[in-house]
């Protein structure tokens, strides 16, 4: 059966707009990204990855060109059911409170409960389900401001999957964690992309990680973004464009950027 395009960028400028000046970082982006797919997001530092997200998340408007999500306009969603289709994960920080790890991993089921807030034995499933996947069953009754940045970061991945969505984009998941866990988080990821059949996006400065685990790469480079498997892009000896540096090199035989 033929995957379903869930993301699709045609002639896509991104950048920002303000009345005194208009940034453009990214031109005629095109491309169709499918359900059962990870796609990893690679780039250098400050190249726009997380521009190109917001944009896609509706954060940001398109300066030029169009993204639909599921065959609809971004721009003619609107906010709840997008919730039910898109969860997202940013890299901003969340205000520390007194909620719970288990509270804010439950507002991922806000899109689905009645206007008093109220979750069902379902919703519950789904929070169990998700404190479970991500490792945070013990963690659960720790107030947020208790926990470290790895496990807020961990947490709020769980409050995605607990949202249970089509599709689920994240900026830069890994940051706080250690190896373990960040093999251990893109493992997750591509194995509810490829059995859930979900579109999972993720930005990510973990490349050799991600050379191994994603379906798909989405490399940023020269105001561009390319999209293509890891393998053709070894082949077409792409990765050299991420760093200009002459002492950065891809080396193709081992599959990983070396130091020389």
């Amino acid at each position: 059966m033929e995957s379903a395009n869930t993301i699709c960028c045609i002639n896509l400028t991104i950048g920002y707009s303000s009345k005194k000046e208009t940034k453009t970082i990214c031109t005629e982006i095109s491309m169709k990204l499918e359900t059962g797919k990870l796609y990893a997001l690679i780039g250098q530092n400050g190249i726009g990855k997380s521009t190109f997200l917001k944009t896609l998340t509706g954060i940001l408007k398109p300066l030029n060109g169009s993204i639909t999500i599921l065959e609809k306009n971004i721009l003619n969603w609107n906010e709840v059911e997008f919730a039910k289709n898109v969860s997202v994960v940013l890299t901003e920080k969340i205000p520390l409170s007194n909620l719970t790890v288990f509270e804010l991993i439950a507002l991922g089921r806000q899109p689905y409960t009645n206007w008093l807030g109220k979750l069902s034995a379902f919703d519950y499933q789904k929070i169990e389900d998700a404190l479970v996947l991500t490792e945070l069953k013990d963690l659960e009754n720790k107030k947020i401001a208790e926990i470290s940045d790895g496990q807020m970061q961990r947490v709020l991945i769980a409050r995605a999957l607990a949202q249970d969505t089509p599709i689920i984009i994240l900026d830069e998941p890994t940051t706080h964690l250690d190896l373990y866990h960040k093999v251990t988080l893109i493992k997750l990821l591509k194995k509810l992309a490829n059995t859930a059949n979900k579109c999972i996006l993720f930005s990510t400065h973990d490349v050799d990680m991600a050379i191994q685990l994603a379906d798909e790469m989405l490399l940023m480079y020269d105001k561009k973004i390319e999209l293509d498997s890891p393998c053709n892009f070894i082949e077409k000896g792409i990765f050299n464009l991420i760093y200009k540096e002459d002492f950065i090199k891809f080396d193709a035989t081992k599959g990983k950027f070396i130091i020389t």
